[in-house]
């Protein structure tokens, strides 16, 4: 595909037909960062500003009219240009629907794991080539909202050979892979939740580490408790994994202590938290990733993004998007709902959505645009990231950049 011009037609291709050099993207009216370094706040946003991309990175940042000559051009027209988002929780290899289960929730039946099971069958009964497929939907869908970089998990198999399959369809649409065995108890395992902890912890995860970056537990009552979680987690990163926890999200817990102790990247949900897990957050590396899908599908209360913030904790936000409890791919969406409903400011939600997911992903490459960033970023159809949450639920992705190549881009004015 050949860059996109204002007008809706395209750059020339280089010879040969390949893509250009280097692609210039200028007359941005206002450009996110995400590096106060190099711009105002703590987006580090520049006015009046250009970029230009050199194969897959970030060549050069600065005021437009000093920009270099390029062999491409994308103009801006004055709109905003942010880094892409990244989504650094996802669950998007499943078969079925729980639509019944959702409608159900809004008739006020109360939220509960155990609907996890279901997806559990229907995905151990799908073939490799639908489990693909849907994820594939699933992935392009969340790229035309303008994630540029996902994670997503296993846990939707909970055999060995189901979880190490589900890997390896994650690994078809997603750089960043979660084993994430320790989901649920099976019902094969009823009342043996010790031999099934002991399963994922051996024959599972020596299947499933080749294909996954990360190891994950969701330590919840009637999931996982602390000791079970532990024990996975430890076993992962005797392999090399790295760890993220699924953390008091349905009550209080031990999951985000649990979690800042084993230096896990990411303690998610974090629902019910006490002021223990406050100042266990903030004095560590672990990100509270926090996935207000979740709680706008279950109706369940929100997290208090103000309070982490506050004390300091470095906050993600991420889509969750699964079957049962949260299914959206959209981060626009939990931008919005974060801005709305949990405290966050525009300016802390869009980073918590961008760089924040890096480091929720322990990631140095992406989630920011400067000089040697990997070039993700996104072309927004409006003149400032605050449209974001101010037009919630309208598209608002003009272009689309991956990698330094257009992926999409949507009609002309």
């Amino acid at each position: 595909m050949s860059a996109p011009t204002e007008a809706g037609g395209s750059i020339p291709p280089a010879e040969g037909g390949i893509e250009p050099h280097t692609l210039l993207i200028d007359r941005i009216g206002l450009l996110v960062t995400n590096d106060p370094a190099v711009g105002d706040g703590p987006l580090g946003l520049l006015r009046d500003a250009a970029v230009v991309i050199e194969g897959e990175r970030i060549a050069w940042v600065g005021p437009a009219e000093q920009a270099p000559a390029s062999d491409g051009r994308i103009d801006a027209s004055g709109r905003c240009v942010m880094p892409g988002f990244v989504d650094s929780h996802t669950h998007l290899v499943f078969a079925g629907d729980r639509a019944e289960e959702f409608a159900a929730r809004m008739r006020g039946e109360p939220y509960a794991a155990g609907g996890i099971r279901i997806t559990v069958t229907a995905t151990r009964a799908a073939s490799d080539s639908l489990l693909t497929r849907n994820a594939a939907r699933l992935a392009a869908e969340a790229l035309a909202a303008g994630t540029t970089t996902l994670e997503v998990k296993s846990g939707y198999g909970l055999t060995v050979r189901d979880e190490e399959r589900s890997l390896r369809v994650a690994a078809t649409v997603a750089e960043e892979t979660t084993f994430l065995g320790a989901h649920v108890v099976p019902p094969e395992y009823a009342g043996r939740a010790d031999a099934y902890a002991e399963l994922v912890a051996g024959p599972m995860l020596d299947a499933c580490a080749p294909y996954a970056r990360w190891a994950d537990v969701f330590c919840e009552a009637g999931a996982f408790d602390a000791d079970a979680t532990r024990h996975i987690l430890t076993a992962a990163a005797a392999k090399g994994l790295g760890t993220r926890v699924h953390a008091n999200q349905l009550g209080p817990g031990p999951g985000v202590q649990l979690a800042v102790e084993v230096n896990a990247a990411s303690a998610d949900h974090c629902t019910y938290l006490s002021a223990h897990d406050f100042e266990a957050l903030s004095g560590s590396s672990t990100v509270a990733t926090l996935l207000p899908g979740a709680e706008f599908s279950t109706r369940s209360p929100y997290p208090d993004a103000r309070r982490l913030l506050d004390a300091g904790v470095t906050v993600a936000l991420a889509s969750d998007c699964n079957p049962g409890s949260s299914y959206t791919t959209n981060l626009p969406f939990c931008i919005a709902l974060a801005v709305r409903e949990m405290g966050m400011t525009c300016e802390e939600a869009v980073w918590a959505a961008t760089a924040g997911g890096a480091k929720a992903l322990r990631r140095t490459d992406i989630g920011a645009l400067t000089t040697g960033m990997r070039a993700d970023l996104l072309v927004l159809d409006a003149p400032s990231y605050l449209h974001l949450a101010y037009r919630p639920g309208v598209p608002m992705i003009s272009t689309i950049v991956r990698r330094g190549r257009t992926e999409g881009r949507r009609g002309g004015e």
